[in-house]
């Protein structure tokens, strides 16, 4: 439906009690074919996928708070495939292309912004690691531009080159990455899903799993009841480890805080995103409502919460400064933490349990935002198919114990789990 610019003006003056909601708010209904666990961005695209690609809509998404709630709604917003291993690449620039053509596959402005990806270099051995990266890249048909320093200086002249520590001393660009709004990216799948006839649940909590005597997963507990199902699918991000234990689940993961910060809003400034490798881990960019939004490095420890310490503010901050001095001159309004759910490689699972009927999507690490449309697309395949999509056919729950790690850690520092 479309409204005049006076209908909006109405709307406005009537706290917008007349807007059609743009999903339905259905009660959960006793069985399910599918229940997905989790309502963030790969819980709803999983769904939206389910029904749409392979006609699956007995569905539903239990999400403990609103949708959009956890990580989706908690991070810088970054969408790339600029990956060196055989694992993760195809599967994220298979991400990428879903990405390009997402707004005109769910209907829905999810501000896509495919302004540039530059990841910053300092030594001589971080250009032949990037040199290497975008090589890897090449061969899997994506491209990537090693750029020397006056190529970066000529695109972000307002950068510390003359840093005593941290010279800059070039980049690897991908001009296909960029930046989302996060919130339209739910509300998009969401729904693409309900208009298909899935079933949107929100401020249901899954307190436990149902098991039957030889061990299937029939159903879960909630705050609003039992619902029954065929296939469980957990996408719960952070929670992966709390919620897999409920099923008797354990899984080689560690849940840390990331935090993200805003900056007050400036004219425009930084036209690309920007990450610095030089003192951790650092990443900024500007949103379409002018403030400046970066992050650094996860919290050491391990913590469920969705917030952080000020020795971490302090550590993004230097880093911010060091690398682009002028933001010391800016004010912080907001920060907030997601919480990530690290695996030992720093790549992502998605897989069948040795419990039957369970299904698993975790451990996304900094990841998360820009696999959404691969991971929920790749989860829909294998619990409709019961097979591996075959881009995710390296993310297999088992690898760890099959010496078949996928060590990206290069692209983010990984927690030392023991």
């Amino acid at each position: 439906m479309r409204y005049s610019a006076l209908q909006i003006v109405k709307q406005a003056f009537a706290a917008n009690r007349g807007w059609k909601p743009v999903w339905r708010e259905p009660e959960p209904k006793p069985h399910y074919d599918v229940v997905i666990v989790g309502g963030g961005g790969h819980g709803l695209s999983t769904a939206y996928y389910l029904a749409k690609e392979f006609g699956i809509t007995n569905v539903a998404v239990l999400e403990k708070g609103y949708f959009g709630s956890g990580n989706a709604g908690r991070n810088t917003t970054i969408i790339r495939s600029n990956y060196l291993l055989e694992g993760n690449e195809p599967f994220y620039e298979f991400s990428l292309k879903l990405w390009e053509g997402l707004e005109q596959d769910f209907n829905y402005n999810a501000m896509v912004s495919q302004r540039g990806v530059i990841d910053l270099y300092h030594s001589d051995g971080q250009r032949d690691a990037y040199a290497r990266r975008g090589n890897a890249m090449k061969m899997h048909g994506v491209e990537a531009e090693l750029l020397d320093r006056d190529a970066v200086k000529a695109l972000l002249p307002y950068l510390n080159y003359n840093h005593a520590r941290f010279p800059i001393l070039g980049g690897l660009l991908q001009r296909r990455g960029g930046t989302a709004r996060h919130d339209a990216v739910v509300w998009g799948y969401a729904r693409g899903a309900d208009s298909r006839g899935v079933d949107l649940i929100q401020n249901c909590e899954v307190t436990g799993v149902r098991r039957d005597e030889t061990g299937q997963v029939t159903g879960v507990e909630t705050t609003r009841g039992f619902i029954g199902c065929d296939r469980l699918a957990l996408a719960t991000a952070g929670n992966s480890s709390h919620v897999g234990r409920m099923a008797g689940l354990e899984l080689p993961l560690e849940s840390h805080v990331l935090q993200a910060f805003v900056s007050e809003a400036i004219k425009p400034a930084i036209d690309h995103v920007i990450t610095y490798g030089a003192s951790g881990h650092f990443y900024i960019s500007q949103s379409d409502k002018g403030g400046l939004v970066f992050g650094a490095d996860i919290d050491g420890y391990s913590s469920y919460a969705q917030r952080g310490n000020l020795a971490m503010v302090e550590h993004a901050m230097e880093e911010g400064v060091s690398l682009i001095p002028g933001l010391s001159r800016l004010r912080v309004l907001r920060s907030w933490g997601g919480v990530m759910d690290m695996s030992m490689d720093g790549s992502p699972i998605i897989d069948k349990t040795h419990i039957p009927n369970l299904y698993l999507n975790c451990g996304w690490c900094y990841g998360g935002f820009k696999a959404t449309p691969a991971s929920g697309l790749c989860f829909a395949h294998l619990i409709a198919k019961d097979e591996p999509h075959y881009v995710a056919r390296a993310y297999r729950l088992d690898r760890f114990q099959r010496g078949l790690a996928i060590d990206e850690g290069g692209k983010g520092p990984q927690p030392n789990l023991q």
